[in-house]
């Protein structure tokens, strides 16, 4: 008996990559990505970044025919699809499906005063208690630019979307959108819980360009006779899962329920959180989304914070500080031969552009307390780390206000998460239970088909593979140690005049 699968697409701005699930052990059983090398950023003036959406086709289609190679799978052991897609871009299509322009990616910066002008002429209150947001650089700013910027191309419109809207879109002929896709680019009305018209209505898009609204989890459109024809896929198939990387990184490690804490330490490190209840942040230091799971009966919202400055922090610190050579393991182990606090050296990560969680401020990497006679690289290479440690724990405390409870945090075993240091002083400094797991966005999209499609009642069933590989603990021996260097560090924050503590 052949098996049956559940294929994931994870669309990121470095690559495509896609993974074949085994549906009955929930084990990946295949997993590639292209273009081998990172796929390249068009960046026509200074703060641009676009990308082409053929090449996105192409390596996508790629990536399918190589997974169903390395499984042994046919076109019809392929039961269902998911999409994870890279967040707030735009995709602008005529009525023949062509795209119009290349796709304005997440990390573009030329809508902010698009974003800005909004914020200010709508209004905070209306903006924060309908949006959860400010409108932003998200993909409403965006498509206002296109707008004002290219009136004969906007003209052409049929429809816009986001990232993944597209790759379902070529899979299927079917042109549809999420609530969860709409609230990234600041396009739901969570208090009137649909299509926030009074965005719409104040960048002056006709409310047609809007695609049609369907489920995350259903059979949101099927693979075309054309698609079939050039993935090797079955006519029919269907896509019955979608959704933005972050909150598919929350669904990937199980992460469903209010207080639990999906967290990530790349280049960049993010924290996203589940909350219960419609809620948003003054200051707009950290933003909220739907979640995979939020519904019209049942509020379910992602709460993301986003800090620049992480692994490529400790990257940097590799190349110039540390010795020559070294990897990251032996930069690890040098860091913890050193004393909790650093024996008072802290680093202000703050180093890669401007951050939300301070409220766009950018204040540039800083170490402090460094004395010439008894701190060595390890010293500046631990508080590093803790500094990348403190400033997730600073976002996460105006996360705390805004009403979640964080008790446990869900993380991939990889990157930043690789070094004790990193886990135990996260753990130390925020109290909370610290699980690791193996999985990626693509697997995670995978098994997101397979709740779509009804293979799988909820998420609970789907996840019944996911293997914890470790979990850290709180060490309440040395809590206040833990606690006592972050107060520092915050000190030494507040103190350039960075942080306004205030609202707290």
């Amino acid at each position: 008996m052949r098996r049956q699968y559940f294929l994931g697409i994870d669309l990121g701005s470095s690559s495509v990559k896609a993974s074949l699930v085994d549906a009955e052990t929930g084990k990946c059983a295949a997993t590639t990505f292209y273009p081998e090398h990172e796929a390249p950023i068009i960046a026509v003036k200074s703060g641009w970044a676009e990308q082409d959406t053929d090449m996105w086709w192409e390596n996508c289609k790629l990536c399918i025919k190589k997974v169903k190679e390395m499984a042994n799978a046919s076109a019809e052991d392929i039961k269902a699809i998911g999409i994870s897609y890279q967040m707030h871009g735009l995709v602008c299509v005529d009525k023949d499906m062509k795209a119009l322009r290349p796709a304005i990616i997440w990390c573009d910066s030329r809508a902010v005063p698009y974003g800005e002008r909004a914020f200010n002429d709508l209004g905070a209150d209306r903006c924060l208690g309908h949006l959860l947001n400010s409108p932003g650089n998200f993909t409403a700013a965006k498509l206002a630019w296109v707008k004002e910027n290219e009136p004969e191309l906007f003209s052409k419109i049929y429809k816009f979307m986001l990232p993944g809207d597209f790759i379902a879109m070529k899979l299927s002929g079917t042109i549809n959108t999420t609530a969860s896709g709409l609230s990234e680019g600041i396009l739901w009305d969570f208090k009137e819980r649909k299509t926030a018209d009074f965005v719409l209505d104040y960048y002056g898009i006709d409310r047609k360009l809007v695609a049609d609204i369907v489920p995350t989890f259903s059979v949101q459109c099927e693979v075309s006779a054309a698609a079939a024809a050039e993935t090797g896929l079955q006519e029919g198939t269907p896509i019955s899962y979608r959704a933005g990387d972050q909150p598919n990184n929350a669904l990937s490690l199980n992460v469903f329920n209010p207080g639990e804490i999906a967290s990530t330490a790349g280049t960049s490190g993010v924290v996203y959180g589940v909350l219960g209840k419609v809620a948003y942040d003054k200051k707009s230091r950290v933003n909220t989304f739907a979640h995979v799971n939020y519904t019209a009966e049942t509020d379910r919202l992602g709460v993301l914070l986003c800090i620049n400055g992480t692994g490529i922090l400790n990257a940097w610190i590799r190349r110039n500080i540390a010795p020559e050579g070294i990897s990251y393991t032996e930069m690890n182990d040098m860091a913890a031969n050193v004393a909790i606090g650093s024996e008072g050296v802290s680093v202000i990560p703050f180093g890669n552009g401007a951050e939300r969680v301070l409220e766009n401020r950018e204040t540039g990497c800083s170490v402090n307390g460094l004395n010439f006679n008894k701190h060595t690289k390890a010293h500046i290479i631990r508080a590093a780390q803790e500094g990348i440690v403190f400033s997730f724990c600073y976002g996460m405390e105006i996360m705390e206000k805004m009403g979640m409870d964080i008790r446990k945090i869900h993380a991939g075993r990889a990157n930043m998460f690789l070094s004790h240091v990193f886990r135990n002083t996260l753990a130390g400094v925020s109290g909370a239970q610290i699980e690791l797991y193996e999985t990626d966005g693509s697997v995670g999209a995978a098994k997101g088909a397979g709740m779509g499609c009804g293979y799988y009642k909820d998420n609970n069933e789907a996840f019944t593979s996911l293997e914890k590989l470790a979990v850290i603990n709180p060490d309440e021996n040395h809590r206040s140690e833990y606690l006592e260097a972050y107060a520092e560090w915050k000190e030494k924050l507040e103190k350039m005049g960075s942080a306004d503590f205030s609202g707290w």
